[in-house]
């Protein structure tokens, strides 16, 4: 599937990175407990001055349509149809249709991908964005997301599936070497899954703008593409040279905490989907498939898929206790692999990954006034311990423009600010 997406949400087309490239499987996880019926997520607060309702203001859906270019049809090289046969094997599935195949250059790949670019990523929602994750510390202030967001994607995708159409294209010819092999049966693994289970069903997330989710689907979705063109790799050798796929592009531009975001879903979605093989093969993937996880902790933490729902949390209209003419910029959920990613940007990322590892919910909700901004992230926790261990954590984190107020039970709020008058503000409002 495509990397084209907004950041944690955006129009579905499955795509494969050449950053995300690899075949290692390390050794079958431990047994977890038995999996029972899919939980719902319990209902978050929706009135008038919700963080919900502001999200639902604030949401700017991407377009969703048909590709670009156009198929080609007729019937499957050689060399194609071998890889797709190696697919259905290794899936445990078969086409329901006919696969067409397109393989192009780089150029053609970058052109493609960025010629709806502006519907994908509207501009004033990722420059309010912009703006609250600068606010935070994530990336640095001034910082455009969908300029970096641009940026990674050139010459970082060399293969994409949209489900909309059908259409798979990738970077290769039908002389395969071993990497387009690989990128190969990452895509042809992402068309078997969508007619058999309508990946398309993540617009549905995004356009909801639930992030957390978005992100959580997305990483079952490739999780699957990469563990299953692994298997193709590792049961069916071939004497291919290494090479092709695309020149990589450079990451240089990208701020580290958009370009892990990004990955992500590759590489933890693929030990999510490792997890589930090893315990109830195919038929276990199939379902998480069918009912996508709705957290990225449940991606983290394969045990706690179906049954560990998280909380709802809701941050309140803070705006007029902030003075006239402040309004809402940003509402965000924020989820475990969005923290322990932030943690990890100033922290050893052992302990960023363990200060996360309790959460239970997350959400940020940020305000202006034009020239100022605040944001209150608040975040819950499974146990006390956990809530405090995040706020030591963020404690060593933050800079001179924030603040965290002393865990209460199992929830933790910080707050940021462009200045200090601001942070006072807002330290006042959450008190």
């Amino acid at each position: 599937m495509s990397i084209r997406r907004r950041l944690g949400l955006g129009a579905v087309v499955l795509a494969f990175a050449t950053a995300a490239c690899t075949i290692t499987l390390g050794e079958a996880p431990s047994e977890s407990p038995a999996v029972s019926p899919d939980p719902s997520p319990s209902p978050v607060p929706t009135g008038p001055g919700s963080a919900a309702a502001a999200m639902a203001r604030l949401c700017e859906a991407p377009k969703t349509g048909g590709g670009s270019g156009v198929t080609p049809e007729g019937p499957t090289p050689p060399a194609i149809a071998s890889v797709e046969r190696q697919v259905e094997s290794v899936r445990h599935l078969r086409y329901t249709s006919h696969v067409a195949v397109n393989a192009v250059t780089q150029e053609q790949i970058d052109r493609r991908l960025t010629k709806n670019f502006d519907k994908t990523y509207p501009v004033d929602f990722y420059d309010r964005r912009s703006e609250a994750w600068g606010t935070i510390g994530v990336i640095p202030t001034g910082t455009s997301i969908r300029d970096a967001l641009l940026e990674f994607q050139t010459g970082q995708v060399v293969g994409f599936y949209n489900p909309a159409n059908k259409q798979l294209v990738y970077i290769g010819d039908t002389e395969l070497s071993l990497t387009e092999r690989f990128i190969l049966a990452h895509e042809l693994t992402h068309a078997i899954d969508d007619q058999h289970f309508g990946l398309g069903r993540l617009d549905s997330i995004a356009a909801r703008c639930d992030d957390e989710a978005f992100t959580a689907g997305l990483g079952a979705i490739e999780g699957s593409a990469q563990f299953f063109a692994s298997q193709v790799i590792l049961r069916f050798p071939s004497d291919a040279a290494a090479g092709g796929g695309g020149d990589g592009g450079s990451l240089d531009g990208v701020p580290p905490f958009i370009s892990n975001l990004q990955l992500w879903p590759y590489g933890a979605g693929m030990t999510f989907i490792h997890d589930l093989d090893a315990r109830g093969g195919t038929a276990l993937v199939d379902r998480a498939l069918t009912t996508f996880p709705v957290s990225t902790e449940q991606i983290i933490h394969p045990e706690r898929w179906p049954n560990d729902a998280p909380q709802p949390v809701d941050v309140p209209d803070l705006g007029p206790a902030l003075g006239a003419g402040w309004r809402d910029l940003d509402v965000m959920t924020a989820g475990e692999v969005w923290l322990q990613l932030m943690l990890a940007l100033r922290l050893d990322p052992g302990d960023a990954a363990r200060a996360a590892a309790g959460w239970d919910g997350g959400l940020y909700r940020a305000w202006t006034d034009g020239s100022r901004t605040a944001v209150v992230l608040r975040t819950v926790w499974d146990s006390p311990d956990d809530a405090r261990e995040f706020a030591d954590a963020m404690a060593r984190w933050i800079g001179e423009a924030a603040f965290v107020v002393p865990p209460e039970g199992a929830r933790v709020d910080v707050g940021f600010a462009t200045d200090a008058s601001t942070l006072e503000a807002i330290r006042a409002a959450v008190d």
